[in-house]
């Protein structure tokens, strides 16, 4: 990343110009909560006059405080504090005010188990079990300020545990649970985590997980000697382990606790929680975020951006696991009052349908998905969405990784009936909460854009020295103003967090920028298409071309229901592409389509852009949270062995099959 290429050099203009656009429906923008540009470009300016004072409003007008702060924002770049001297809490914040409302006995969450069953939590039934296992924390020797591991299937246990650390205090630091014993292990180890909250197992695509030996074999041997105790949720059944004097069940100590427990006033500064990301080498890094900032960002984003009512059931079908499920499946709406639904399963082969039958028994008016699983619905078939009644959405999301506008288009005309409106949304783990977005009800969408930033957020896309590069030009997208749900370091490594996030490009004129890693740029209309991360990129001749504008013009194709595209070295070219392509259902792999293919690129975006090589395959490495791990697929296209750190890794076996 040291490199001094000007941004301009580093992505090619994009040919593949996507020119469709889509205006708010007027019967959605009649209701929205933003209801026209206008009212974007106030906020907008809002912003720009007086930046503390705008968050400063938000934060008074929707969060309830202990304790008012005595300043919105103390800027010492990199570090940032929100609210000075204010005192919250961010699980107050999510149950006990809305107790002295009518949401007292209105559905929190709606949890559907992979088998079937169905438990819903009003707000003062989640409240007394958030209360409860805050209380059982406390009993297990957790204080303020102490790391509770949360090892956990999709079940509601995960989302009360969350909010009871966040109800006393503690750090949690939460493992997604298909992560394997050894990466469970190395992240409690950083974490230093005093107790963890763990299940006997959870089901997944038609299977049981075991959770609890993964828990065992990771605390073996004293390899993390901070843990103490292990609170264990019955979940499977079947016969499980305990260690005496170490693990207790969580139905036995349940019926001992006490449904009262106050929230503690906490400084806006507290650490939250730490969420570990995977590096392409080395250890994963501590991401850190803290109370208030981070609860006013997640509550008016969940606002914003899915224009919630009172009404909506909203479901975000991501794990608690990755930060999307932080803040979009448990803190945000909640903070809100919503209704938020948490789904156990997956699509299988086994069971296709089973994401529209949540969506047909529940009636789900908002839902927030990936596009690596929207291509997975194209692949099975538009006979299973198109077998249930859709008809309680209002409004899509997609989350994760840019969308490819073929499938954009799909998921508009096959999910949304062509009425919905889709907000495609980017954002990072380190951002917190989404930074740009269409506003539903005010923003025209163009599928594959994630269009314009949200008010208070102020983006650039930029060369190697911060210089801003022009229209429809390649660079490398960066934040150049602080934001309230903004990381605030790596945890135990300050020096990680400068180095990474604020010194890839240089400050300017006293202008610091926060490097996102993805490059992007930005259109006629300032609307942000992002190209994927920079190391994304593939030097074909000197001319460096996005691997998602390749991919885009593999999947408008009939036959591609999924592409990801690599560079593998070439001692003509520099670098030679290489496309692994998943096909439609109906297609059959040949010669004849391969060159198909590469004819179709070159038409779509220019002859450099052709694949030297198509390789056809059922399935490509994926991440847990659903993105392609492309620096896997390159070592393959270049006859290496994958190195790195794999822990994120769905299925292992698909590098087996890759290989062969």
């Amino acid at each position: 990343m040291g490199d001094n290429t000007r941004a301009t050099d580093l992505l090619i203009e994009s040919v593949l110009q996507e020119r469709r656009q889509f205006p708010p429906p007027k019967a959605f923008q009649a209701q929205a909560r933003i209801a026209s540009l206008e009212q974007y470009h106030q906020l907008c300016q809002e912003f720009a006059q007086d930046p503390q004072g705008f968050w400063g409003k938000w934060a008074a007008q929707e969060l309830h405080w202990f304790r008012p702060w005595t300043q919105v924002l103390d800027w010492q770049p990199p570090q940032a504090r929100w609210f000075v001297g204010g005192q919250t809490n961010l699980a107050y914040n999510c149950l006990d005010r809305h107790l002295h409302t009518h949401r007292r006995t209105k559905p929190a969450i709606i949890w559907q188990g992979e088998p079937g069953e169905v438990r819903v939590l009003t707000y003062e039934q989640l409240h007394q079990e958030v209360c409860r296992m805050a209380n059982a924390l406390r009993a297990l020797g957790v204080q303020a300020g102490d790391r509770v591991g949360i090892y956990l299937p999709m079940i509601p246990e995960a989302a009360m545990a969350m909010l009871a650390c966040a109800r006393i205090g503690a750090v949690h630091t939460v493992v997604f649970g298909g992560f394997s014993a050894t990466a469970l292990q190395e992240r409690l180890r950083a974490a230093q985590a005093k107790v963890v909250i763990t299940a006997d197992g959870g089901w997944r695509k038609g299977e049981v997980v075991p959770l609890k030996p993964q828990v065992d074999q990771a605390l073996a041997a004293g390899q993390v000697p901070t843990v103490t105790q292990v609170l264990v949720v019955q979940r499977v059944g079947g016969h499980t382990p305990m260690t005496p004097g170490r693990d207790v069940w969580w139905h036995e100590l349940q019926p001992t606790l006490s449904a009262e427990c106050p929230a503690l006033p906490l400084d806006s500064e507290q650490m939250l929680f730490i969420l570990y990301t995977s590096g392409t080498t080395g250890k994963p890094k501590g991401i850190v975020h803290t109370t208030a900032g981070y609860n006013l960002y997640t509550h008016l984003t969940a606002q914003w951006v899915f224009d919630l009512r009172e009404e909506d059931v909203y479901w975000c079908t991501a794990d608690v696991g990755w930060i999307t499920g932080h803040s979009y499946v448990v803190y945000g709406p909640l903070s809100n009052g919503a209704t938020t639904v948490m789904y156990e399963g997956a699509p299988h082969a086994g069971n296709p349908g089973c994401f529209w039958d949540v969506i047909q028994a529940h009636r789900v008016t908002i839902f927030y998905t990936a596009p690596t699983a929207i291509r997975t619905f194209i692949k099975m078939g538009e006979e299973h969405p198109r077998a249930r009644d859709l008809s309680s959405l209002r409004l899509l999301g997609t989350v994760g990784e840019p969308i490819n506008p073929e499938a954009w288009l799909w998921y508009h005309r096959v999910i949304g009936g062509e009425r919905c409106p889709i907000v495609d949304t980017w954002w990072q783990t380190e951002t917190g909460g989404i930074m740009i977005a269409p506003l539903p009800g005010a923003t025209p969408t163009k599928p594959g854009s994630a269009t314009l930033p949200l008010p208070g957020i102020q983006v650039q896309v930029v060369d190697r020295q911060g210089e801003p590069v022009g229209v429809n030009q390649g660079g490398y997208l960066v934040v150049t103003h602080p934001w309230p749900g903004m990381m605030r370091t790596v945890y135990q490594d300050p020096e990680r967090f400068r180095r990474t996030y604020w010194e890839q490009i240089p400050p300017r004129d006293g202008q610091y920028f926060y490097f996102t890693g993805d490059g992007a740029r930005r259109d006629e209309d300032g609307y942000v298409w992002i190209m994927g991360r920079v190391d994304d990129v593939i030097n074909v001749a000197g001319h460096r071309l996005g691997t998602m504008e390749i991919e885009s013009a593999l999947v408008s194709h009939p036959a591609v229901a999924e592409a990801a595209v690599v560079g593998r070295p070439d001692e003509i070219k520099g670098e030679a592409v290489v496309a692994f392509v998943i096909l439609e259902g109906h297609y059959q792999p040949s010669e004849a389509l391969k060159q198909e293919l590469r004819e179709h690129v070159v038409r779509e975006i220019g002859a450099l852009a052709r694949p030297s090589e198509v390789k056809f395959t059922e399935s490509l490495p994926k991440t847990r949270s659903g993105k392609i791990m492309r620096r896997l697929l390159r070592a393959l296209a270049a006859g290496e062995a994958p190195s790195g750190d794999i822990s994120t890794l769905e299925d292992q076996s698909v590098l087996e099959r890759l290989r062969d």
